[in-house]
């Protein structure tokens, strides 16, 4: 039995380590798509979407006739109307009323149809809002996963550095105690040690805040194990598009533009709507009911069935003067189109500027990621040739060191050169309609 509870503990244990030890590795894609999926901010416009819906279905309803049940039972004392027979009596009464009332409203200055006409605009307006949101979440998941992708880099150079700087100290420490080196020599190399673990543990904060702020825009929690992709191939870098292009295209698809012009076929139901208001009103209405009183020597089914009536009236209501209550209205919705007209253009001009920004961008990055490239290879082979020539003893340390820094600078200004490339051409490529991809 014992043997059986270890085995199993044991097996557990093992289970749990495996799960434990396994996490996912994340690609761009699969960010980009949890992100959408459990974002706050796109939920909160999935629920304004469904609320604008409801909203929809309110007003479709108003085409209706409503029906309300009605049921009383009162006792009177004294002089008094019968509430049955409208006799005058001076007597105790006890009576009892049922009936059913409808109503509906068979005109309206088109009020009600434009309404919904401006409902319907409006869930589509906000299933705009939802696809700019999901945008949003994008845009901030891909800053962010390159971000991090480039401090991973980052941390790799810093910890290749302080790799090469401690071999070089044990190198400079065997050297002195034989002899063949100076002590400023081994302490320099110390020292460029030091320095480079400094670098390193800076390099590893910088990149586990980014990985982080990753994690907090998928709405993970804090101790979920995450990782994300490298990519294999080494960026080469690609054309960048024509940007008036990438402008018309993204007038086209872009929902912060579409939800900016249906903004205006809003406004303009809001001026039906008011209008609506100098038409007369027309509506229908009926009722039927019965009912009982003590002062009558008939059974209560019989008085039911004997006061039983019916009811059917027609009602019209024609504004003549309503203070301009009405022309303020009108004014007031034509004051808005013009202020959806601007809006209109502000958001051309703003979705204009991001997409001059990053073209300027991606042009500049690309051709200092060819810059950077030619720089960090030339380095790196200086810094090579320096470490033979340090081991040959035809180097000093310091010399080294100073070839060392001039690689590390080369190698993280190419790294960033290949990021901010790599982000500016994607932000292109999204105003264009294209996924986002690595």
């Amino acid at each position: 039995m014992r043997i059986d509870k270890l085995f199993l503990l044991t097996l557990m244990s093992m289970v749990t380590t495996s799960a434990i030890g396994q996490s996912k590795v994340w690609t761009l894609e699969d960010c980009i798509n949890y992100a959408i999926e459990n974002s706050i901010t796109v939920k909160d416009a999935e629920l304004t979407k469904t609320n604008s819906e409801v909203t929809l279905t309110s007003s479709q309803m108003q085409r209706l006739p409503n029906l309300t049940g009605s049921a009383s039972q009162s006792f009177t004392n004294g002089t008094s109307i019968d509430p049955i027979t409208s006799d005058y009596v001076n007597q105790q009464i006890n009576s009892t009323s049922v009936g059913l009332n409808s109503s509906v409203t068979l005109f309206q200055g088109f009020q009600t149809n434009n309404q919904i006409a401006q409902n319907k605009l409006l869930v589509n307006q906000n299933s705009l809002y939802v696809e700019e949101a999901k945008n949003s979440i994008t845009l901030s998941i891909v800053e962010a996963y390159l971000q991090a992708l480039y401090n991973q880099e980052a941390l790799e150079v810093a910890q290749q550095n302080l790799n090469s700087s401690e071999k070089e100290v044990e190198r400079s420490q065997a050297n002195f105690e034989a002899g063949n080196l100076a002590k400023k020599d081994l302490l320099d190399a110390q020292s460029q040690a030091a320095s480079n673990k400094y670098s390193l543990i800076s390099a590893q904060t910088n990149y586990e805040q980014q990985m982080l702020t990753l994690k907090q825009l998928l709405e993970l929690q804090p101790e979920d194990a995450f990782e994300i992709q490298t990519p294999d191939d080494e960026f080469e870098g690609t054309i960048v598009p024509n940007k008036m292009e990438v402008y018309q295209q993204a007038l086209e698809i872009m929902p912060e533009i579409n939800a900016s012009e249906m903004n205006i076929e809003i406004n303009e139901k809001d001026v039906s709507i008011a209008r609506g208001g100098y038409l007369p009103t027309l509506s229908l209405s009926g009722s039927l009911g019965s009912g009982y009183t003590s002062t009558q020597d008939l059974s209560f089914a019989d008085q039911m069935d004997l006061n039983y009536n019916q009811r059917l009236g027609l009602s019209l209501s024609i504004p003549i003067f309503n203070r301009y209550s009405t022309k303020a209205q009108v004014q007031t919705a034509q004051i808005n189109i013009q202020k959806a007209q601007l809006n209109l253009i502000s958001a051309e001009k703003e979705l204009y500027q991001k997409i001059e920004t990053a073209w300027q961008n991606a042009r500049a990055a690309q051709e200092q990621l060819l810059s950077a490239k030619v720089a960090r290879d030339a380095a790196l082979s200086a810094y090579e040739l320096a470490q033979q020539q340090h081991e040959l003893g035809a180097m000093s340390t310091i010399d080294l060191v100073v070839s060392q820094n001039t690689y590390t600078a080369a190698e993280q200004t190419y790294i960033q050169a290949k990021y901010l490339s790599i982000l500016y051409t994607q932000l292109l490529a999204f105003y264009q309609g294209n996924d986002i991809k690595l």
